[in-house]
């Protein structure tokens, strides 16, 4: 079954295409029932938009699809999860068999709603200027080249920062101006407001010889057609901050104040429109509220285990300053960005919550410098064929389910709306439940989420063959055009009887079944205490290969199916990833691994969860290889993508060449092609993805091949001493796959035997 072709019609990827009809044997099945969801994304076969409004079902509220029946004679449709009966409308009276509306043949349409267009879109760029000049030298050339790549009516603000908190007035010509705010204080909404007297009549501007009053935010915010002249003069003006920087001590930054105006801004003038707040960041913050750590250099910043033993002072209180900003930016439906500069932690996973919650990005880097900002930086603003953001604004996704399942929850970039109703799980909740509604205040092409659902059919209802289930997701949101959107996609799925295993084996994506996991995973490590998530995945691992897979009466009979044959070793990967393991990782880095693995599809997370390696050498064109450290070899190249980073590893024959230059004499045009032959598919890589992937070089046995000898299945490592000498070994205790499997097949056959 071709599941990736599934994708392309409707954006979504099912971990399990039939399910067994009772809620017991949808619990021995293991493996989570839910859906990759991707509801912004590109379809080819979509209709052109429909311009009316959709038609619902007067009882559920779910919108008229081609599950609908239509009986033309009676003018009623009847609703397939509710099974009400509905009037046909007027504008459908021609309807007929022959004459369907496009809603009624396609599972997925978006509609352009009849709705007064919104104002442009809002960005407001919050500047650390606690770096070097250098530095803020390159930060200020990006961001004017970030006003250059947006629609000239976009509209723009700009807030800097060091000890205090600059709001600098564009609407203005006649000379650079700002408000200065004390950056070591706490200020309310209210108070941002007040003194700023936002909401209320400014100064007075000259604009064509006349004086004319500014009213309020619109002194902060103006469009780039107006204030480009003025955003480039502040920029230019802008110098470090001058507070002074004692020895041995970090620059005092207020991070949390700044991001607080910066919110304020836009509560008070865009609220319910399209706006971002985009932060450039060179450090944490060290300065009350949201501080994480001291002054004094000395004291370093927190670690994972300082963070569990409750070593970390400034932590819980942090956490919940910037959970305030959080709450507000979702209220107003705004999103916050972060772009992080810097060769030591700034705060991230203080501040998660204001990018996860929001939709928004984490972007980090070494410095202001260097591609992955800039790159990222300018992608980010990149414009469709159209000449708009390739982006949405004030989201909302709500889901319809039929009456056998219930929504456990969501996944992802998105906020609860604490919309309950009779399809809203009580018993079991996964990610953010408790809901069929959900926030996204921005959300892209590939901002995708995981919806998982529970079967609540009890195992002695009558089942009938051929019986369907029914989801719907209604995405509606604001278009970077100005017009509201609402996308709605539609999914029926088929039941089986829960002793028919053979059929529930045969309908799993194992690809789409990994990730939905991993998020799952994430999620239990995040938000339950004390959970031992290793032994949790290792048990339903085992009882999910107890359920589906063939044993005999040795460990090398048990088989799965080819479409389960890989779901093993994406686990033994998750396991050993940075998603769960945090020994030599900041929680800086962990917070930037969780967030995209939270919003990507289902192709990128799991080439997160699972790399992809390409072998080239002299004697064959490049092909995969396998995931191991038997792939390296003397005369071979390989090319690693983790989608975080790309890797080309040159082998100690092919790199004791180029050093010696070999490349460079013609005669050996064989050796320079093969040399650029990986660069250039890395190039080919890291161009077309977002964030920019950091690239590294490596050569084997050098400093830099730690970072793909980490990611390789360690098969021979210092304990097994025969092989040392024959190839490339890992130093480490983990592990590997064969042990794994080894001790999964054991563990599987012995759980079958028991039940």
């Amino acid at each position: 079954m071709n599941f990736p072709e599934l994708e392309e019609r409707d954006g979504l990827r099912w971990s399990a295409l039939i399910w067994p009809w009772s809620r017991l044997e949808a619990t021995r099945s293991v493996i989570p029932f839910a859906a990759m969801y991707t509801p912004l994304k590109n379809l080819q076969n979509m209709p052109p938009l429909l311009r009316y409004e959709p038609v619902n079902c007067k009882t559920c509220t779910t919108l008229l699809n081609p599950y609908c029946r239509i009986d033309p004679n009676q003018k009623i449709w009847m609703c397939p999860f509710c099974s009400g009966r509905n009037p046909i409308p007027p504008q459908y009276s021609e309807i007929a068999q022959n004459n369907l509306p496009a809603e009624q043949i396609f599972t997925t349409v978006e509609y352009m709603l009849p709705r007064p267009m919104a104002p442009p879109p809002a960005f407001v760029f919050v500047l650390d200027t606690c770096v070097s000049d250098a530095e803020l030298r390159v930060a200020k050339e990006s961001l004017m080249k970030a006003i250059s790549l947006v629609p000239p009516e976009t509209i723009v603000g700009l807030v800097s920062f060091g000890k205090n908190v600059n709001v600098h007035v564009l609407g203005f010509t006649d000379s650079v101006k700002s408000y200065v705010l004390r950056g070591d204080k706490d200020y309310t909404s209210q108070n941002i407001k007040d003194l700023l007297n936002l909401g209320i009549i400014g100064a007075q501007a000259v604009q064509g010889g006349q004086s004319v009053a500014v009213q309020g935010a619109t002194r902060f915010l103006q469009p780039i057609s107006e204030c480009e002249f003025m955003f480039t003069s502040v920029l230019e003006d802008l110098d470090k901050d001058p507070w002074p920087v004692k020895q041995n001590q970090r620059p005092k930054r207020c991070n949390y104040t700044a991001l607080s105006v910066a919110v304020a801004l836009l509560e008070s003038s865009y609220q319910g429109y399209g706006a971002r707040v985009v932060a450039l960041l060179g450090g944490p913050p060290t300065q009350d509220p949201g501080k994480v750590v001291k002054l004094e250099l000395g004291d370093t910043l927190r670690s994972h285990a300082d963070i569990e033993r409750d070593y970390a002072p400034f932590y819980r209180k942090a956490v919940k300053a910037f959970d305030t900003i959080a709450t507000r930016a979702v209220n107003a439906g705004h999103t916050i960005d972060v772009f992080s500069c810097s060769l030591d932690q700034v705060g991230l996973y203080e501040m998660r919550s204001c990018v996860d919650r929001t939709g928004g990005y984490f972007v980090t880097s070494e410095a202001f410098s260097h591609p992955m900002f800039k790159k990222s930086f300018e992608m980010f603003f990149k414009s469709n064929a159209e000449g708009k953001l390739s982006m949405g604004f004030q989201g909302s996704m709500e889901i319809h389910c039929s009456r056998e399942i219930k929504i456990a929850g969501v996944i992802g970039p998105v906020a609860s709306m604490n919309k309950s109703g009779s399809n809203v799980s009580q018993e079991v909740e996964y990610g953010i439940g408790g809901t069929n509604t959900w926030r996204m205040c921005s959300l892209d092409p590939s901002t995708t989420l995981s919806a998982y659902f529970e079967v609540v059919n009890q195992h002695s209802s009558a089942f009938r063959e051929g019986q369907h289930r029914y989801v719907q997701f209604v995405t509606k949101y604001q278009h970077a055009d100005g017009t509201y959107r609402c996308r709605v996609t539609t999914n029926a799925g088929l039941w089986t009887e829960g002793s028919n295993i053979n059929q529930v084996r045969s309908s799993i994506d194992q690809e789409a079944a990994a990730v939905l996991v991993a998020r799952l995973s994430v999620w239990k490590t995040e938000n339950e205490e004390a959970f031992d998530i290793l032994r949790w995945l290792d048990r339903k691992l085992i009882h999910m290969c107890s359920r589906f897979a063939t044993f005999g009466e040795t460990k090398e009979a048990f088989s799965l199916p080819v479409n389960l044959s890989l779901y093993p070793q994406f686990m033994f990967n998750l396991r050993r990833s940075q998603f769960l393991q945090v020994f030599n990782y900041s929680p800086d880095e962990t917070a930037y691994y969780r967030s995209y693995l939270n919003r990507e599809n289902t192709e990128n997370a799991l080439l997160m969860i699972q790399p992809t390696l390409i072998s080239y050498n002299m004697s064959s064109p490049p092909a995969p290889a396998l995931l191991d450290v038997s792939s390296i070899k003397p005369d071979s190249i390989l090319l690693l993508d983790t989608f975080f980073y790309v890797i080309v590893f040159c082998g100690e024959r092919i790199a004791q060449w180029r050093k010696a230059g070999y490349h460079e004499d013609p005669q050996y045009a064989a050796l320079k092609a093969l040399l650029e032959a990986p660069k250039d598919d890395a190039a080919s890589i890291i161009e077309e993805r977002f964030p920019y992937s950091r690239y590294i070089e490596a050569d084997e046995k050098g400093s830099q091949a730690r970072f793909l000898l980490a990611k390789l299945n360690p098969s021979i490592s210092y304990n097994n001493e025969e092989q040392v000498g024959q190839q490339s070994l890992i130093y480490t205790d983990d592990a590997s796959l064969q042990v794994f499997m080894d001790a999964l097949k054991e563990q599987a056959q012995q759980s079958v035997q028991n039940s």
